[in-house]
């Protein structure tokens, strides 16, 4: 979005503020669940794009019926599937959708797992055009019903903090996820934080900022409290891998920093220098994903660990 169309954004919000907050407050929530355009944006995004597509092509898509239309799903698979082999389910963050978690996919299928990836509502092959974490959780659980349990499991930015929702449980059985391994890549921890800084981005005042939340409580149908994924992580403790590059200008750092000393589960690896979007193609964080989910599933120790 240009810098011109943000101004009449902020513009229009303040205007509507000062003649109703709760208006005001609703719409915030509405453009805020509001998904961007699917196609790649800029010449690297689309060599990447390009080079997804060709390699999704020899995988299996599956269509999954949710409440809001249907999700996409691709199976990663060669072969026969031998008994012990992990199956993984890998999800993208906002605006992104599968191709672009290409290389991760191919690097965890190299390592011999199975790998399914999602493409959330609004994203990708799947329909609609809004997304929030109730919707991202309830299609996380009917990947996880139609594909049996997952192993573990991968998210990037808006797609961890779905995983951590789901594994938490914070919508009820049918948007839960029982995998046992998770990994964050670059992943927002407090959907309150979030909030705040989409709310700050548009200009939104302070009563309209409190409708929003009420509107968002209301839909949702849980607190945003409640979708602090430090909280849902601490509740399941589960083995846990939280990489961040401390460089991402899109996720502060301090989302990842929060789960410093959680548990002796939770590992951190640092990926400076990868920034946000690089940072789920980068080999070493692939190589440690891979280590974490398929090649050491049985040491669960903690460890804060750097690659620069």
């Amino acid at each position: 979005m240009t810098s011109f169309a943000f101004k009449v954004i902020r513009f229009g919000f303040s205007r509507l503020e000062a003649l109703s907050p709760r208006l005001s407050g609703s719409l915030a929530f509405k453009l805020f669940c509001r998904t961007p355009g699917r196609q790649p944006k800029g010449e690297k995004a689309k060599r990447v794009f390009m080079a997804g597509q060709q390699t999704l092509k020899n995988a299996a898509l599956v269509r999954l019926p949710t409440s809001v239309g249907n999700v996409g799903t691709y199976h990663l698979a060669s072969g026969t599937i031998r008994r012990g082999t992990p199956r993984l389910l890998v999800v993208h963050g906002w605006g992104s959708r599968a191709e672009y978690l290409v290389d991760l996919a191919l690097g965890l299928s190299a390592a011999g797992a199975e790998v399914v990836l999602l493409d959330l509502p609004g994203h990708g092959v799947s329909s609609g055009r809004r997304l929030d974490l109730r919707l991202a959780a309830e299609a996380i659980g009917a990947t996880e019903r139609h594909y049996g349990p997952f192993d573990g499991v991968v998210g990037h930015s808006f797609g961890g903090a779905a995983v951590m929702t789901a594994a938490g449980g914070v919508f009820g059985e049918r948007s839960s996820l029982r995998a046992e391994r998770i990994v964050l890549i670059g992943a927002p921890s407090s959907m309150g934080e979030v909030f705040a800084g989409f709310a700050s981005t548009i200009g939104l005042g302070r009563r309209s900022m409190a409708a929003m939340r009420a509107r968002a409580e209301q839909y949702v149908g849980v607190g945003v409290e409640q979708l602090d994924t430090v909280t849902a992580a601490r509740r399941i403790d589960r083995p846990l891998l939280v990489v961040h590059a401390e460089d991402d200008k899109e996720v502060n750092v301090g989302h990842a920093q929060r789960y410093i000393g959680l548990s002796p589960k939770v590992r951190h690896l640092w990926a400076n220098g990868h920034g946000h979007r690089r940072i789920v193609s980068a080999p070493e964080v692939i190589g440690a994903v891979a280590d974490f989910l398929v090649r050491d599933p049985a040491n669960d120790a903690s460890g804060h660990r750097a690659v620069s």
